[in-house]
């Protein structure tokens, strides 16, 4: 076996994510191969996770003094996935540090037990203002991404 083919990334089971979303794919999100376009994808990973922190009140995206700007993030793909179809996307932290929050996210096809496709996005979390990251994660939005480890 080669090297590369050790390392070669699988699809996930759904017990490694402790949160989800569902999510209606739309038309649009359908190229000229007929399956969902790759770039879809990191939108649903930003809607899973972002939806979310709102829907617990600890992003405003509006009103926030502390924000998440993404600065990494990588997707390994398994299957198609296409218009019309809902997906679910899973959610877990996989590190918490001071001002950054490594969340990985996986796309599951409706009642599929593995990932369709899996990865992971980076946050630094800063102040709105300055963009410079902040010191500490703010105590409401750590307690929350603590649940998600």
């Amino acid at each position: 076996m080669s090297h590369l083919a050790a390392e070669r990334a699988q699809p996930l089971p759904r017990a490694h994510y402790r949160v989800f979303r569902s999510i209606t794919t739309r038309w649009m999100d359908n190229d000229v191969y007929g399956h969902v376009n790759n770039v879809v994808y990191y939108s649903w990973f930003d809607t899973a996770v972002n939806a979310t922190l709102i829907e617990h009140g600890v992003l405003d995206p509006e009103r926030s003094e502390v924000i998440g700007l993404v600065v990494h993030t990588q997707c390994h793909y398994f299957a198609p996935l296409a218009f019309p179809q809902t997906v679910q996307a899973g959610v877990r932290v996989a590190h918490l540090g001071r001002s950054s929050v490594r969340y990985e996210v996986g796309i599951f096809a409706d009642g599929a037990e593995r990932t369709a496709a899996h990865g992971h996005f980076v946050h630094v979390y800063v102040d709105r203002t300055t963009r410079r990251p902040v010191t500490a994660l703010p105590a409401a939005l750590h307690t929350l991404l603590e649940s998600w480890r």
